[in-house]
């Protein structure tokens, strides 16, 4: 697994200046890239005490719902992922985290989404300016150990130019 994890690290590291991540089958974070930690400036701490489930931090009034723009359409978008990975896995855990997701307070879309719609942005407040990113999962699909297949990469890339150029200075900064 020390390969593996060494090879995890460095497609996070590779991704900057943008945000990637690490999480297990339960969505807890298992490792994440420099740029993610900007990102969460000014969440309380008790909310980030490892291991942390990305999917409550998404969803939690005092982490990053007040701040998602589109807070409606992206915790609508990650219900719907959590869901079909409940129907496909039955994995207690899994469910107990969807219901308890469900319960937060989070508004109805104003209208579903267009069929044709291929990627859910997320539009986060940082600074007084919206970030704009949208995101991909990789899987590992033929992994010899099984640990490996419960761990997924979550990279986010800047969904305009302003966003972009942003990143770049945020890394610059923190050099």
């Amino acid at each position: 697994m020390k390969s593996a994890r060494q090879a995890i690290d460095l497609v996070l590291k590779a991704h900057e200046p943008n945000p990637a991540l690490a999480v297990d089958r339960h969505w807890n974070l298992v490792s994440a890239n420099r740029m993610v930690a900007p990102l969460l400036e000014g969440i309380p701490q008790r909310l980030l005490g490892q291991p942390f489930n990305v999917l409550r931090l998404a969803f939690h009034p005092e982490a990053l719902a007040p701040r998602t723009v589109n807070l409606a359409e992206w915790c609508g978008h990650l219900l719907e992922r959590l869901h079909r990975q409940c129907e496909a896995t039955a994995d207690p855990e899994l469910i107990k985290l969807y219901n308890d997701l469900k319960s937060y307070p989070i508004p109805a879309r104003s209208a579903p989404l267009s069929s044709d719609n291929v990627a859910i942005p997320f539009k986060l407040r940082y600074g007084g300016e919206i970030l704009s990113f949208f995101s991909t999962t990789m899987v590992f699909g033929t992994p010899v150990d099984i640990t490996l297949s419960e761990l997924a990469l979550e990279t986010f890339f800047p969904a305009d130019e302003r966003t972009a150029d942003r990143l770049k200075q945020i890394a610059a900064a923190m050099t």
